[in-house]
């Protein structure tokens, strides 16, 4: 299929041939049709499928349209110079924003359509001037437009089509009731387009409150969106992550990486050790200004730099053609965040390279990604930084679905004699006192070895008859016992005593 048989009026084919699209991608092919009809749109796939052309063609040609109509109106000169907003595009991140705002400038290039990008981090005076000017398309991160709207510098009242990107990148930053805030600005009546990666609780119900019979499009399951990438770990010690990453970039066939780490501080201090071995590299995070960040991601993009680290924030929107590798310095958390970050390789059919390091506290996150993805990352075994005291991998798994067996059988579960619990050696249950009076008689009683077979063998077993009757004059007993014992030996000694002394005198 065309873009021309997609009924894409001549303006925006022209704008397409210019950015070098051929042909549209599967998510283009069923979402343009939907959008051009004016029906809502939930669309479930992850980035580098083409979604932002997916919507963003679309309403450029409806909003043409309506404006090639109006053109005949005497008020038509005033029309133009006082546009409404009539599309508003929510993203969750500035690069993202400013990534969907350069390629509607793109398509819309030979159509009288203007855009404009409000975002955090620039002067929101040269925001002000743009719409004063005139907006047809808005693309906005929320805190940003949030701040307009209550200044009441922006007026929403006449928005046609919504489109919310990466609805479940929003939730996560906690955009969410922003979000929710900014859509009671517009009418009831409107065209909405609903972009997720994932649909967690939250978001459905979004989904059912915004949306009125929706079209849905499904593209790419997680499971198979890695397949074209080729993927590898690393089971190694947290420290000797960093001279992982300084050994494999020695290979000089790595023409770009980016890599990602969990922390803002993370990414600035693997920066500073590439650095250290003469490997060209920039951080781009939150704590950056924009024009840092904006600057680190054209370094990269033209090649003046080699490494790109990032955050996973600060990374979505980032669009770089011929990216070879991606390198997880950290695990994500979130098996879908691993596939969010390989998909900035491996693009457009293309084949890429995505390396993790996995360190011994990250094992549980790499068994998630795997079950995710529904396949094995192979390990890389063959480096000098093997992960120390750790069995293989296979092995540990092998232990954790035993300890799962053991301990989470639930009643009617066989467990083996081994695997039963035994008693408490800290906490030892309490002796009847019959068995102490035993003890004591076995400790001081003569007689040497036929004693101690004596009181080892004959008195525990009464003592635990009588114990097992449960009579109370059990214990009196041995007591008596005891004390008559006692006597007779303090007689006997006495009586030895006497007698030597007797004997002295005598002498």
């Amino acid at each position: 299929m065309t873009f021309q048989e997609l009924n894409i009026i001549p303006p925006i084919l022209e704008g397409l041939k210019k950015a070098n699209y051929s042909k549209p991608t599967p998510i283009q092919e069923q979402s343009i049709p939907a959008v051009l009809a004016g029906r809502d749109l939930l669309g479930c796939a992850q980035t580098g499928t083409g979604k932002t052309a997916a919507f963003s063609v679309p309403i450029i040609q409806l909003l043409s349209e309506a404006s090639q109509v109006k053109q005949g109106s005497p008020a038509n000169k005033k029309a133009k110079s006082a546009r409404a907003i009539r599309s508003l595009i929510l993203s969750p991140t500035r690069e993202l924003a400013i990534q969907i705002s350069d390629n509607i400038k793109v398509y819309s290039r030979y159509t009288d359509i203007r855009s404009t990008a409000i975002v955090g981090g620039v002067s929101q005076r040269v925001q002000e001037r743009a719409l004063q000017q005139g907006a047809d398309i808005v693309i906005a991160t929320p805190g940003r437009l949030m701040d307009l709207v209550n200044q009441k510098q922006i007026d929403l009242s006449m928005v046609e089509i919504l489109v919310l990107d990466e609805a479940d990148r929003m939730l996560d930053m906690g955009f969410i009731h922003d979000v929710k805030r900014i859509i009671a600005k517009m009418p009831n009546k409107k065209q909405t387009l609903f972009f997720s990666a994932t649909m967690p609780p939250e978001i459905v119900k979004m989904v059912q409150t915004l949306l009125v019979n929706p079209v849905k499009v499904e593209i790419t399951p997680v499971s198979s969106t890695v397949d074209r990438i080729q993927q590898s770990v690393y089971l190694l010690e947290k420290g000797k992550k960093q001279s992982m990453l300084n050994l494999i970039l020695q290979d000089q066939t790595i023409a770009s990486a980016l890599v990602f780490t969990r922390t803002k501080r993370g990414a600035d201090r693997v920066t500073r050790d590439l650095a250290k071995v003469n490997v060209t590299a920039q951080a781009i995070h939150g704590n950056k200004s924009q024009n840092e960040r904006q600057r680190a991601l054209n370094n990269f993009k033209s090649g003046v730099t080699r490494v790109l680290v990032a955050t996973d924030i600060a990374a979505r929107g980032i669009d770089v053609e011929e990216l070879t590798h991606v390198i997880n310095f950290n695990l994500p958390n979130i098996p879908e965040t691993y596939v969010h970050r390989i998909g900035r390789t491996g693009r457009a059919g293309k084949s890429g390279m995505a390396i993790s390091f996995c360190e011994q506290d990250e094992l549980p996150f790499l068994k998630d990604i795997e079950k995710v993805i529904k396949k094995s990352i192979p390990e890389v075994k063959d480096h000098p930084y093997p992960m120390n005291n750790m069995p293989v991998f296979a092995q540990q798994l092998s232990s954790t679905k035993q300890a799962s067996r053991t301990s989470g059988g639930g009643s009617g579960s066989y467990r083996s004699a081994a695997d039963r619990p035994g008693k408490s050696k800290t906490n030892p249950a309490r002796k009847p006192k019959s068995e102490w009076f035993t003890k004591r008689d076995k400790g001081t009683s003569g007689g040497g070895k036929s004693g101690e077979r004596h009181s080892s063998s004959s008195r525990p077993a009464r003592n635990e008859q009588s114990h097992a009757k449960g009579g109370p004059s059990s214990g009196a007993a041995a007591r008596k016992a005891e004390r008559s014992q006692s006597n007779s030996r303090s007689s006997a000694q006495g009586q030895q005593r006497r007698a030597k002394t007797h004997s002295n005198q005598a002498n």
